[in-house]
């Protein structure tokens, strides 16, 4: 089981990304998505996590109103839409799958059993 994480890339303050998570070897429908980031000598972040069946979504309150975790699972693909970002948004960004439609705490880390490679998003001022 893998996640892969992509596009990732350099775009200016204030541009706009769209981040997608595919998997191998695994469905991700009916499973709840997470996303975190982590900058250079920071700790990891909680970003965004939607649960299996996309009905609740919830962001990091660093990112909301400008970010939206979505999915399509009959694509097998979660996704991140980033929009007005800012400098201290660049990192690498991962995406996590688990075992259940839902969490208590979807921010905590430790509920996703599968992950991957990130995708590194660097936002020039």
């Amino acid at each position: 089981v893998q996640l892969q994480a992509s596009g990732g890339g350099l775009v200016q303050a204030g541009g706009s990304l769209r981040l997608s998570c595919a998997a191998s070897g695994r469905t991700l429908s009916g499973f709840a998505m997470a996303w975190f980031r982590q900058a250079p000598g920071k700790e990891r972040q909680f970003v965004a996590a939607i649960n299996g069946r996309g009905s609740n979504r919830y962001h990091g309150d660093s990112v909301k109103a400008r970010f939206t975790v979505f999915r399509a699972n009959a694509k097998n693909t979660g996704y991140l839409q980033m929009n007005s970002l800012k400098p201290e948004d660049t990192a690498v960004y991962y995406c996590e799958s688990g075992d259940r439609n839902t969490y208590y705490d979807f921010g905590y880390s430790g509920n996703y059993a599968y992950w991957g490679q990130g995708t590194l998003v660097t936002v020039s001022s």
